[in-house]
């Protein structure tokens, strides 16, 4: 066995121990660990990748092993905490309050998609599966360290916490948005130049900000903005490209 190929599959398996253990927690009504382990997870998801690029050894096993350990951490993992935000760890058997177990298979059935997907390699096509699990963990972490309450931001999230129907809306646009065609802005900067990477330089400066005012309680309006600016950045350049042909 090659050692130096399999060091990104031991943080890979990281990413899936840390879903795993998250599983657990949320049934445990440890919601806020939870959230911290799928921070964790990411972590492990970027620095797998990195290393794979880094070390020369990116193969098909690693590709699939991401996805699984992803559709634990990413997929499974938040929609635990959307339904025990929704009541469904307090004898609430209701419909509304199972609805966000869906965001397990639309996840899986994303990341097969992209695993398959040649088209993914600047932009996402769908909601990334981490961007989704953020949203879900923000609350959290928002109810342990800030709460809500006390001004209109924090009373528009209580009442978001307080409806099981609104977290089964939002659960349900989240499995939807997972496998549209929708293109995301991704992340990936192939150089430091303004041109091309202006949406890019612009979520990460607003995050910046309004994490740097909010705090923890920036995080869902964060998520809500980078689905704004991919929606529009997509339609500026569908336009564009319209206008191109004419």
């Amino acid at each position: 066995m090659n050692i130096k190929s399999q060091i990104p599959n031991f943080f890979t398996l990281s990413n899936l121990l840390c879903g795993a253990v998250a599983v657990f927690l949320v049934s445990q009504n440890e919601l806020a660990i939870a959230a911290g382990l799928i921070l964790l997870a990411a972590v492990f998801d970027f620095i797998d990748g990195f290393a794979a690029r880094l070390l020369g050894v990116a193969n098909d096993l690693g590709k699939q092993l991401d996805s699984l350990a992803d559709l634990i951490s990413f997929g499974l993992a938040p929609a635990f905490i959307a339904v025990h935000l929704a009541g469904g760890f307090e004898g609430d058997f209701s419909i509304l309050a199972f609805t966000p177990l869906l965001m397990a298979p639309f996840a899986a059935y994303r990341l097969g998609k992209f695993n398959i997907d040649d088209r993914q390699t600047d932009t996402f096509l769908g909601l990334p599966t981490p961007a989704n699990a953020l949203f879900w963990l923000s609350f959290p972490l928002i109810l342990e360290f800030s709460g809500t309450g006390g001004d209109f931001l924090g009373e528009a999230y209580s009442a978001f916490l307080n409806s099981a129907a609104g977290i089964a809306l939002a659960s349900l646009a989240a499995c939807l948005l997972m496998v549209s065609e929708i293109p995301m802005i991704s992340l990936k900067f192939k150089s430091l130049k303004w041109k091309g990477n202006q949406s890019r330089i612009a979520l990460i400066v607003i995050a910046v900000v309004f994490f740097s005012i909010f705090r923890v309680r920036a995080l869902p309006i964060i998520l809500l903005l980078y689905i704004l600016l991919s929606i529009a950045e997509s339609l500026i350049t569908k336009d564009n490209g319209i206008q191109g042909r004419n």
